[in-house]
């Protein structure tokens, strides 16, 4: 079993439990409240900065040239490329990014994000791809599932949320960090491998803990 096929049984319970919330069920059927996707939206758009600032972390730690442009690409495609869909609805929304940034994140949002940037600063390359890779790939996963849903990748409002993340681009750049995370913990000592883990199954429980926040409006 690879590093992270033992990462992904570890985390599984708690990404069950993101299927099944309802924040995440009411994308796939339509019927979440526009306000609490506004609220998801606005706290999203904040988390994906320290997001990018993780890779950057991966780029300071990086001894390898090639990893790091591999980090420093990731910086990019997170600020130019999984930001557009943010900003298309927010376009939509009629909301400006000054308005974004007037919005103060979440006690949730900024304990996790907090969390992400001390194990990437605490540790090496893998651990900064343990912090990224359970937000990365429940998105990826979530995406695939939804878009599975009748009609939810064609809904007037949500399709284009789930064709974001179960796109192709979206998903080769998971399965790319998937492969990275396996390339550097290749080897690791099972002492190693449980400080991933720990990195992994906390980050993803504070993905789960990020749509309660959406879903309860948490100031």
């Amino acid at each position: 079993m690879t590093v992270t096929q033992r990462l992904y049984e570890a985390a599984r319970p708690v990404w069950e439990a993101c299927h099944s919330h309802p924040f995440v069920k009411g994308i796939g059927d339509g019927s979440l409240e526009v306000e609490k996707f506004q609220w998801f939206l606005l706290q999203d758009y904040l988390y994906l900065f320290d997001y990018a600032r993780v890779f950057a972390w991966g780029v300071v730690k990086a001894r390898d040239p090639e990893l790091m442009r591999t980090f420093a690409a990731n910086v990019d495609a997170i600020l130019g490329g999984e930001m557009k869909v943010h900003r298309s609805y927010m376009a939509r929304l009629g909301i400006t990014e000054e308005q974004v940034f007037s919005v103060k994140p979440a006690l949730s949002n900024t304990s996790y994000t907090h969390y992400m940037l001390a194990a990437a600063a605490a540790g090496d390359a893998a651990e900064s791809v343990a912090a990224i890779l359970a937000c990365s790939w429940s998105y990826a996963e979530i995406g695939q599932r939804l878009s599975r849903i009748p009609g939810a990748a064609e809904h007037p409002f949500y399709g284009e949320w789930v064709r974001s993340y179960a796109g192709e681009e979206y998903q080769a750049t998971n399965a790319a960090l998937v492969g990275l995370m396996d390339g550097l913990a290749q080897g690791c000592t099972e002492e190693k491998y449980r400080r991933l883990e720990e990195i992994f199954v906390t980050c993803s429980r504070y993905e789960l803990g990020f749509w309660e926040m959406a879903w309860t409006l948490e100031r």
